[in-house]
């Protein structure tokens, strides 16, 4: 059995759907912040059978945490002092989100003209859907 050390200060990003601990490592910009990360994938889960967990020690100033509701809003974030979890959070869904997700619609302003940001707002929140609001292309 795998075993990683127990964090006295950090995050623990838990019961990511498998496989997507690396697209979350990618939008967080993990590589380029001096903090230790270990990923954890298709770990064994009671709850999902399978999961993915990202731990990273230290602290993560100025990145807001809730907006990984987008890439997985069932995704629990434990916040651990001294080797306790402090806090619980599961991100919800957002109701806009800017340069996370992108226009897959070739024709849409985005694609075309440099710059324009990728804005999309929640449009089914059961579904996870959200829509671009330049011209309405839909994403998951």
């Amino acid at each position: 059995m795998l075993n990683i050390g127990v964090l006295n200060q950090g995050i623990v990003i838990d019961h990511i759907k498998v496989g997507g601990a690396m697209k979350i490592y990618t939008y967080l910009d993990l590589e380029n912040i001096d903090v230790s990360v270990a990923i954890i994938k298709n770990a064994r889960s009671n709850k999902m059978g399978r999961k993915d967990i990202i731990k990273i020690e230290g602290t993560l100033n100025g990145i807001n945490l809730d907006i990984l509701g987008v890439l997985d809003h069932k995704i629990t974030i434990n916040i651990i002092e001294n080797g306790e979890i402090i806090e619980k959070k599961n991100p919800t869904l957002p109701l806009h989100v800017e340069n996370v997700l992108k226009c897959k619609n070739p024709r849409c302003i985005t694609s075309i003209e440099r710059g324009i940001p990728h804005s999309f707002r929640l449009t089914d929140k059961e579904n996870g859907t959200y829509r671009c609001v330049y011209c309405e292309q839909s994403a998951k």
